[in-house]
């Protein structure tokens, strides 16, 4: 798969991850588990460019006597999901198209 749009992928399921509520990094994670695997080093670069993109902000607190960081999601990141499912119904029919030979070969 082209980097880019892995990393755009990426960058899109992290926002949907905390667009619920605000999470940190582990439960971020594991939140994802069941749909993809995401190492912590992966995360944590996706979180900081989306944090630099203004997509989340980052707030610190105290759990279990240690700090921790969670996420919120901005507008502009909910506005990146929004443009991300308007780009995918795009990319389904563009797929559908490209594929309906197989579907022939497939039915025969």
């Amino acid at each position: 798969m082209d980097i880019q749009l892995k990393r755009g992928l990426l960058d899109v399921c992290v926002l949907a991850a905390i667009k619920g509520k605000d999470s940190y990094g582990y439960q971020i994670i594991k939140d994802m588990k069941p749909y993809l695997a995401l190492s912590e080093s992966t995360l944590y670069t996706i979180l900081k460019r989306l944090e630099t993109a203004n997509m989340l902000t980052v707030r610190t607190a105290e759990h279990g006597g240690r700090l921790r960081k969670y996420y919120h999601i901005t507008n502009l990141g909910l506005e990146r999901i929004e443009d991300f499912k308007n780009k995918w119904k795009e990319l389904l029919s563009i797929y559908r198209f490209v594929t309906k030979e197989d579907d022939r070969h497939d039915q025969t």
